[in-house]
């Protein structure tokens, strides 16, 4: 991690510590307001629930700081996403997802945005440098894409659709702001879902968008509060919690991903495995270019879906969930989710547990 992701890391362990008052809390309290006294409006710095509260407006500066610049917090990955497409979208619009990316995604593009009249289409990631943008009113990419890990060069991209007019919108939920900075490279708009790694603990749903144009921070901000998709209270400190520890988790991650990877590439049982560190990895090159590490996630394929599953079932140290970035280690078969894979697909998202005993069991479960 480069030296100013841990400026950074460290800037959102205080960012609340100057406007302490004496005997204040130093950690966040939780507000579980709806309603507030209002003699009068103006002036008023709170006004209802559904337009803003003090505990997620912490977890907001908290990204700010991440992102280095504005965000607005939503209670899950999912609406994070959709507020960024219903803030740049309308009908006759065409839109580019990944044909290989967040299957959710997917099924809310065709399932609800193409009935409204906005053109869906879909391209490979490994497609993206090539496409072209032309008539297109938002390019939307996942890199590294979920679950294939396929990267693409975002300041390319964003050069190239920007001269088509489109807006740009990435989905930075794999990497995190301290591993990849989407808004650095020319993105108009990052979505995350802070349920992963961010918060870390797998307890609790959020997202984000960050983004560092006015109007379409707005148009976000807009629809957080017409939409009613608003944070809890609790949740978002819940959140505010985790970040703290984003920064350490991540190291201890993504060092034995990196390791793991290594082995998992030699050893016989394991084929096709995909993960950015790696010298030989097809995303490696532009990875070093715009990443300051490779993450914690690994893919990878074991000959057919019995095999995948007994390997799930047999290492004590993985825990079988669908999602990723928690402090466990987890791993999938994401053929069953219907992605683009083969049957004795995994994902695995490596967690904080010990190298050598996380590594023996692995071990022990492939040779099973």
């Amino acid at each position: 991690m480069d030296k100013a992701s841990q400026t950074r890391a460290a800037q959102l362990l205080h960012h609340r510590s100057a406007g302490l008052k004496k005997g204040d809390p130093v950690s966040l309290p939780i507000v579980p307001a709806a309603t507030f006294h209002l003699p009068e409006v103006a002036g008023a710095s709170h006004i209802y629930g559904r337009n803003g509260m003090t505990t997620w407006e912490a977890v907001e500066d908290q990204l700010a700081l991440l992102e280095d610049a504005p965000c607005v917090s939503f209670p899950s990955g999912m609406a994070a996403i959709s507020a960024a497409l219903m803030a740049t979208l309308k009908v006759g619009a065409k839109l580019i997802i990944p044909a290989d990316g967040y299957y959710v995604t997917r099924v809310l593009s065709e399932g609800f945005l193409a009935p409204f009249g906005v053109e869906v289409v879909q391209i490979a990631t490994a497609d993206y440098a090539s496409f072209d943008f032309s008539g297109a009113a938002v390019v939307y990419l996942e890199t590294p894409s979920n679950p294939g890990l396929d990267v693409v060069d975002i300041a390319a991209i964003s050069l190239r659709a920007h001269a088509t007019g489109a807006v740009v919108i990435v989905d930075n939920t794999t990497m995190t702001p301290l591993l990849q900075r989407p808004l650095d490279l020319g993105a108009d708009l990052v979505v995350a879902a802070d349920t992963k790694a961010p918060a870390g603990h797998s307890d609790v749903l959020f997202g984000h968008v960050a983004g560092r144009d006015a109007g379409l921070m707005a148009r976000v901000r807009d629809w957080r509060r017409l939409s009613g998709a608003v944070p809890g209270p609790f949740e978002a400190w819940q959140v505010h919690r985790g970040i703290e520890t984003l920064e350490l988790r991540l190291q201890r991650m993504c060092a034995s991903a990196g390791v793991i990877a290594e082995r998992l590439l030699a050893h016989r049982a394991v084929a096709n495995l995909r993960y950015p560190g790696l010298a030989s990895d097809p995303s490696h090159v532009i990875s070093k270019t715009q990443m300051t590490g490779f993450g914690f996630l690994i893919g990878f394929e074991l000959e057919d879906e019995a095999r995948a599953e007994r390997f799930l079932t047999e290492c004590p140290y993985i825990v079988q969930s669908t999602s990723f970035g928690g402090t466990h280690s987890s791993g999938e078969r994401r053929a069953r989710w219907g992605d683009r894979v083969s049957p004795g697909f995994i994902r695995l998202s490596v967690g904080i547990e010990p190298f050598e005993p996380l590594w023996a069991a692995m071990e022990a479960a492939l040779k099973r």
